[in-house]
């Protein structure tokens, strides 16, 4: 009878699992919505099977899945522009993530249409880069690094392009300019290490 149970309750968890469906605007480790670190240029077309591909490729009677490409909605509504590790090879897997849409969103609720304030309550940041018309924010254990134009920055850094800014000179309702996720490539493992 025990053992009956068990089997009842591991099927029901199963079958649970099995039908819950991945969010297709989570940003979570490794993941967005239905893309993973894994994922290659040329799986696109069936990931996106609903949605519009925008390949941005110079080369001619390139496929459509090589190089970058923007995303879009069947309505219009730009998604995500994708980069791939190397714009060349259709099997090339995804490195870098521009993310256009509001919908897109970590665990914590965080996304494009988020704030600075919204960052500084939610996450850690290790490092704010200075750059010309902006300032790059990275943030402790995440993918998910952030630009915000230097317009919204106080005069007295805004200008300054060595100067060293730091999260207090960043007003809380700070928009961002950019909402990026880096994924690194996975480097192939040396198999003549094991000979």
């Amino acid at each position: 009878m025990k053992k009956l149970l068990l089997l009842a309750a591991a099927a029901v968890i199963l079958l649970t699992q099995c039908g819950k469906e991945t969010d297709p605007f989570l940003i979570g480790d490794g993941t967005i919505g239905p893309l993973n670190k894994k994922t290659q240029m040329r799986q696109l077309d069936s990931i996106f099977a609903n949605d519009s591909i925008v390949k941005l490729s110079p080369i001619e009677d390139a496929p459509e899945t090589q190089g970058e490409v923007e995303i879009y909605e069947k309505g219009g509504k730009k998604l995500m522009l994708l980069s791939p590790e190397d714009n060349e090879d259709p099997n090339s897997v995804i490195t870098n993530i521009q993310i256009f849409d509001d919908r897109y969103i970590t665990d914590k609720g965080f996304g494009m249409g988020s704030t600075f304030g919204d960052l500084k309550a939610n996450y850690e940041i290790v490092a704010i880069e200075n750059a010309i018309n902006s300032v790059v924010i990275f943030i402790k254990d995440s993918e998910v690094f952030i630009t915000i134009d230097k317009k919204l920055l106080p005069e007295s850094v805004r200008y300054n392009f060595n100067a060293k800014i730091e999260a207090t000179q960043i007003p809380d309702d700070a928009t961002f300019k950019y909402f990026m996720v880096g994924w690194d490539a996975e480097e192939e493992e040396d198999d003549s290490s094991d000979e």
